[in-house]
């Protein structure tokens, strides 16, 4: 046992995970439990940094990438002094791994170490490809490229050759098979990057496979699949036929907000690239919002007002600051604009009385706002909670009803910082096939600070008022969300992404997207 500040805790071992085959969503229940206890991780960050969100916030990163030579010292060292150490394995670390010295480096010290299988590539990349490698056939083979000197050997199998490590020479290992006997008609499936949304097939022939695959650019890591399985792809293949596989989709929010909005995004197969425009802050001087607080727990509102999800974050945060809780609302009539800004106040403990019916706006709230009645409503006054860029409509509109209105400052947007210049350059060059507009200051910032998308871009808006302003801008409007929510932007853009694959087929087209038709864009050959 090991002591740690006072407490005792089991002695320290290594965990050799399996992180799969690229897609995250992959790993095992078992290698997520041991990350969630992890205090040091060994791991490839640029690859598989995506699973640290499993892991506490105070765990301890070794980047593989920074020091290869240190890595089985490192783990040793750290497991030695009573940590616990997850190192993450491409694939499963069973199957043609590079850890085996790495583990018999634990072994030799005396350490603790367990090994957790991976969900292989050689079955899950060739599921998300649409290749059933062992239904109807006789044999299944995994085979390594680098270990293989006599490729006859193979030749004469009648099922499946799953090939690892073999991309740099697929035209010769075809060439090597042919002469070993196997029939040059027999099907081959070149698959990149499988399971990730970067996945990419190159369907083909042993006798083609060299004219297929000069031009397609494919790299490590991708498996070569040979055999008659490789036809089961036109009736399975569904990860590739997602309605907006492959796009890249520029989502100009706060990260905070962004995220939701991109795991949707990624379950239509599109790649989404999260750039901050605004950056969300208190005000300038809390004694306006301190006021509000008080006023709002001592009686002074009939209504509270919310437009955004920001504005409630804010109002939470203050209750917080003050000991307050959702309780505080008792009493009190609560306004929402926008579905978002409902799911707010739900989880923070309150139920909104009154939503727009229609139109999510200033405007569709106001036309189901009630007139000021002093025989109905003891207090004629409105809390409005809002940005240091909010517009006058409601204020205006609720002064017209009779209504006496607070306007209060809970939080300021700060244009961000322009992002990387490579982002900028895709941006104005077309190298993004969307761009998700949420509001008319995403517009407004994002051509400000990265300048404005190439015309080949799809512009979807998440309403009209954000639509005038991409206007303002000489930007075409693709696409408007039916309903003013992120989630219904994205639903809207898989839809066209949908109707544009659909289109291409049936005009016997290869489906593109939107970024693969400019100028000078490269194309894979098919």
């Amino acid at each position: 046992m090991v002591t740690d500040g006072g407490h005792r805790r089991e002695a320290g071992f290594v965990a050799f995970v399996g992180a799969g085959p690229g897609d995250e969503n992959l790993l095992t229940l078992r290698g997520a439990d041991l990350l969630s206890r992890a205090d040091v991780v060994v791991l490839d960050k640029e690859t598989y940094g995506a699973l640290l969100r499993h892991c506490p916030q105070d765990v301890r990163v070794v980047d593989v990438a920074d020091d290869m030579g240190a890595v089985s010292l490192k783990a040793v060292q750290e497991a030695k002094a009573g940590c616990r150490v997850v190192r993450l394995c491409a694939g499963d670390p069973g199957l043609f791994s590079s850890v085996t010295e790495e583990v018999a480096a634990c072994a030799k010290a005396g350490v603790d170490f367990e090994i957790v299988p991976g969900v292989p590539p050689a079955t899950a990349v060739l599921t998300y490809a649409g290749i059933a490698p062992a239904v109807a056939v006789p044999e299944f083979r995994i085979v390594d490229a680098t270990q293989v000197d006599d490729w006859s050997v193979h030749a004469g199998s009648a099922g499946t050759v799953v090939i690892y490590n073999g991309v740099a020479d697929a035209v010769a290992i075809g060439k090597a098979l042919v002469a070993a006997g196997k029939p040059d008609t027999t099907p081959v499936a070149v698959t990149q990057s499988g399971t990730t949304t970067e996945q990419y097939t190159v369907v083909s022939s042993l006798g083609r496979l060299a004219a297929d695959l000069k031009h397609a650019d494919i790299a490590e890591p991708a498996l070569i699949v040979v055999g008659e399985a490789v036809g089961t792809r036109d009736r399975l293949s569904w990860f590739e036929n997602k309605p907006l596989f492959g796009w890249r989709v520029l989502v100009p929010r706060t990260k905070e907000q962004s995220a939701g909005l991109s795991e949707q995004l990624r379950s239509y197969g599109a790649v989404p690239e999260e750039v901050p425009t605004i950056s969300v802050e208190p005000p300038r001087t809390p004694q306006q919002m301190d006021r509000a607080i008080k006023g709002l727990v001592t009686g002074r509102y009939e209504w509270v007002a919310f437009t955004s999800a920001n504005a409630v974050k804010a109002i939470r945060e203050k209750f917080e600051e003050y000991g307050l809780d959702a309780r505080a609302f008792a009493g009190l009539k609560v306004a929402a604009v926008g579905e978002a800004t409902a799911r707010a106040l739900v989880e923070f403990g309150v139920k909104p009385d009154l939503m727009p019916a229609g139109e999510h706006s200033s405007e569709g709230l106001l036309a189901e706002w009630p007139p000021y009645d002093s025989m109905l409503d003891p207090i004629n006054r409105v809390l409005l909670p809002r940005a240091d860029i909010a517009t006058e409509t409601l204020i205006a509109g609720l002064t017209e009803l009779g209504w006496e209105c607070d306007d209060v400052t809970a939080y300021r947007t700060v244009r961000a910082a322009p992002p990387p210049a490579p982002i900028r350059e895709a941006i104005k060059g077309g190298g993004f096939d969307a761009v998700l507009f949420t509001s008319s200051s995403t517009v407004r910032n994002l051509v400000g600070i990265a300048g404005k998308p190439h015309k080949v871009t799809v512009i979807a808006v998440i309403g009209p008022q954000t639509a005038k302003t991409a206007a303002e801008f000489d930007l075409r409007v693709d696409i408007m969300a039916e309903t003013p929510s992120a989630s219904a932007l994205a639903s809207a853009l898989a839809e066209y992404g949908a109707k544009q694959r659909q289109a291409a087929l049936a005009a016997g087209d290869v489906p593109r997207r939107p970024s693969q038709t400019r100028r000078g864009a490269r194309r894979r050959a098919r």
